[in-house]
């Protein structure tokens, strides 16, 4: 016997009951983009890889190191999505929104591609959603994102919330900060990991984004310059207006000096939502302002501001604190072939009523079909032997108490139709 072919390493399944925390997930995603007035866009699964180095940045871990990228039968060289921001822009300027309608508001979901060892809520094939709004330069953009945000996570009954935020200012003033940083690190250089003494010459930012803790004990040095005292006036003024907007929502935060987030896209706001508890990797979602994003692209001047969630670590935290919500569903027991034809001629009539249901397709003992749906989470079993066949009634069991009751087909639908708007 040939062996098993089993899913490629750092992807998985998801099935079973986890199904519905995804689901679950994915609800109060929707409902909040519908409340906040983003609508929904779904762009390929592959893109051209220029998009990506050109967008998210050549010296990014992303592009130098994780992605999947291919050449196709034509020689073209083809990347599958690291993330969602660059295709939303890229689509946002083809479609030629940046004239015809230049403020909009999207939302995605889907999965996205990072070759990355795997870990827990951490996957080579993972989900994210999340939320662009182009065309808008405002702080208070900014704020609603962080708002939407905070109150999706909420929703979902995450605790111990906190948010991080920081400006990385803009071309005009971040060349400042950048030299200084340079002459900082210049004499520190062997106390530096390798990446980060590679990222002194190509891109000096991201070298705040280390985890290495040689590199952390110099960023935690008192004399580390903050990127605080090189902002310019205007993103002085951004950050100011952003930080009084949050406090007018009631959004705690905090100032993180060394938050940068990973992707070179990124101007003045940055921030990030943690989990507390999570240790490590306790990012739960986090965002910024992309002001650069479409020129880089071939754009015009377009303003950006969004926020991702990688939804596999989400649904972790769901696992450990929410009980999966099951849907409706009656169980369709045959006793018989005969029960088989009078249940699908029923299904009829419950596909009518919008009660859903699982028919059964095994003449087994009773004893089967009770613990079938008992595994399902289903608590209604309708019955059907020889005995309901000559009668003309249906035999309806209730799991949950125990209760078994003959029923006419007007009675039986009655019933169900009751039962499916208590749950």
């Amino acid at each position: 016997m040939a062996e098993v072919i089993k899913a490629p390493r750092g992807t998985r399944d998801i099935l079973g009951e986890e199904v519905f925390l995804w689901q679950r997930l994915e609800e109060v995603v929707r409902k909040y983009a519908l409340l906040f007035g983003y609508e929904e866009i779904r762009t390929p699964i592959f893109e051209h890889t220029e998009l990506f180095t050109r967008g998210v940045g050549e010296e990014t871990d992303i592009v130098q190191k994780e992605m999947y990228t291919f050449t196709d039968k034509g020689g073209r060289s083809l990347t599958l999505r690291p993330e969602g921001t660059a295709p939303v822009v890229r689509a946002y300027l083809e479609h030629g929104f940046s004239v015809h309608e230049p403020r909009v508001k999207w939302y995605y979901i889907g999965p996205m591609f990072r070759y990355e060892r795997p870990q827990a809520g951490r996957m080579r094939q993972f989900h994210q959603f999340g939320f662009e709004a182009l065309g808008f330069g405002e702080p208070a953009c900014d704020a609603e994102i962080i708002h939407l945000a905070w109150m999706i996570y909420q929703e979902l009954g995450l605790l111990d919330l906190s948010l991080e935020v920081n400006s990385i200012g803009c071309p005009l003033c971040r060349p400042r900060y950048i030299a200084r940083l340079r002459e900082y690190l210049a004499p520190l250089e062997d106390r530096l990991c390798e990446n980060c003494r590679r990222r002194l010459v190509s891109n000096p930012l991201r070298v705040l984004d280390c985890k290495v803790e040689s590199c952390q004990e110099v960023f935690g040095e008192a004399t580390f310059p903050k990127i605080q005292d090189f902002l310019c006036d205007a993103c002085r003024k951004h950050e100011r207006e952003l930080f009084t907007l949050l406090e007018n929502l009631r959004i705690p935060f905090a100032v993180n000096h060394r938050l940068v987030r990973g992707l070179d896209y990124y101007t003045r706001t940055v921030f990030e939502i943690k989990v507390r508890h999570l240790g490590a990797q306790d990012a739960v979602g986090g965002g910024g302002r992309y002001d650069g994003l479409s020129q880089a692209l071939g754009g015009p001047d377009v303003p950006g501001v969004g926020f991702a969630s990688g939804m596999e670590r989400i649904v972790l935290l769901l696992e450990k604190t929410t009980q999966p919500s099951f849907p409706f569903r009656v169980y369709l027991a045959p006793q018989d072939e005969a029960g088989e034809g009078v249940l699908l001629s029923l299904s009829r009539e419950l596909v009518a009523c919008g009660i859903p249901f699982h028919l059964d397709f095994a003449t087994k003992s009773l004893k089967y079909h009770l613990k079938h749906a008992q595994r399902m989470r289903i608590r209604f079993v309708v019955i059907v032997g020889e005995s309901e066949r000559t009668r003309g009634v249906f035999a309806l069991k209730d799991l949950a108490s125990g209760e078994q009751v003959s029923l006419p087909l007007s009675e039986l639908l009655a019933r169900l139709r009751k039962e499916r708007e208590l749950c």
